[in-house]
């Protein structure tokens, strides 16, 4: 009977932490509701503790919040304090997600492998802002009517309304570090070297 109340006061705990964890990301329950597919009423019930958390509910609010399930739950600690990134393949690249809450601007790093030189280059536009700092390697950027090589230590950033792509040109792999603000947010700059 004592494992019993350990979880009933585990579970107690879950709608307080979700509550907490929105509130910290400044998320309303209208935008976490839109994210996760789950209603408003739904959502303010399980915060509240008049809903039992249950997993079909759970596993959308840790995707939307970019949590693991077992931090979102307060699951005893494992001790292993090292945060699993989990890679996304996409057209190619890898890409490594580096924050893990949702709005705002959210950060990556991009292993771009060199690209077939026969393959046309699809610009696309839509919302947001990218800023990004090639770590190793070549980066080509097409940004409306500028075709750039960027090398090691360049940055670049701009409004992705301009018809834009970037790849690897070769001969090796490259790596990136981006920042992207989803709704158009840019990176504030507070401090900036004096020219020389």
């Amino acid at each position: 009977m004592a494992n019993d109340d350990a979880i009933d006061k585990a579970l107690d705990a879950v709608g307080p932490r979700l509550r907490a964890v929105r509130m910290d990301r400044g998320v309303t329950l209208a935008q976490l509701a839109e994210n996760t597919g789950i209603s408003v009423s739904t959502l303010s019930r399980l915060e509240s503790g008049q809903r039992r958390p249950t997993l079909e509910l759970l596993l959308p609010l840790a995707q939307a919040h970019m949590l693991p399930l077992d931090e979102l739950v307060g699951a005893p600690a494992t001790g292993d304090p090292r945060i699993h990134a989990k890679p996304i393949t996409r057209n190619g690249q890898t890409i490594i997600p580096l924050t893990r809450r949702p709005g705002g601007i959210q950060a990556f790093k991009h292993v771009i492998p060199p690209r077939d030189p026969g393959i046309d280059p699809d610009l696309k536009t839509h919302e947001g802002y990218e800023w990004f700092y090639v770590l190793s390697g070549r980066i080509r950027l097409l940004l409306g009517e500028h075709d750039l090589i960027l090398t090691a230590g360049e940055v670049a950033e701009f409004d992705t309304h301009v018809p834009h792509w970037f790849g690897n040109p070769g001969p090796g792999p490259a790596e990136v570090l981006s920042l992207f603000g989803p709704q158009g947010e840019r990176a504030h700059v507070r401090a900036r070297a004096g020219n020389s």
